[in-house]
């Protein structure tokens, strides 16, 4: 092989490498800040909230929960009911039901996604099983809580909101 096409592999190997680590390292913070500060794809808070109670009970919103599971994860993770009917600016409870299936420790993590994305940003979580990664033990089933209220603020068009769980295998705890 002679130097010039010596020179353009290695370019070209240089380039590929860069590409993927900032592929890798780069883009999915720049997304999550993206997402934070847009409110795109119905992403909602990642951290406790406080609010006060002040609850509208004029009006009513369904909120509907569904729970998938990554494909190559082994776990099963579903909601404990699949809807609720709420008073915005009341606290409610909710729970989701996941199970290990694999017969070692895991870890899970449950990503959250609300629609319609106008009411993302109404819908406020003070506690959830999602702020922090799960650790499991080989077969072992759990509750997971959820605490939420939706804002009285949100939109009068918006009768029903879907809260959405992804739950994933993580390779990392976070504590907070």
């Amino acid at each position: 092989m002679n130097n010039a096409n010596s020179s353009l592999v290695v370019r070209l190997l240089a380039f590929a490498v860069g590409m993927f680590a900032f592929g890798f390292f780069v883009l999915p913070p720049m997304y999550e800040v993206f997402c934070e500060i847009t409110g795109f794809g119905g992403r909602t808070n990642s951290s406790g909230q406080q609010v006060a109670e002040t609850p509208d009970l004029s009006r009513e919103i369904r909120i509907e929960f569904v729970a998938t599971v990554n494909n190559y994860a082994p776990w099963k993770f579903e909601p404990t009911v699949d809807s609720m009917t709420v008073n915005p600016g009341k606290m409610y409870y909710a729970t989701f039901d996941a199970t290990n299936l694999s017969g070692e420790g895991r870890v899970g993590q449950a990503v959250p996604s609300v629609a319609p994305v106008s009411a993302s940003e109404h819908f406020q979580k003070i506690e959830c099983f999602c702020f922090d990664a799960q650790e499991f033990a080989a077969n072992e089933e759990r509750s997971l809580p959820l605490q939420f209220i939706v804002d009285p603020n949100l939109p009068e068009y918006v009768d029903t909101i879907t809260l959405s769980y992804t739950y994933f295998e993580s390779n990392y705890v976070t504590r907070r």
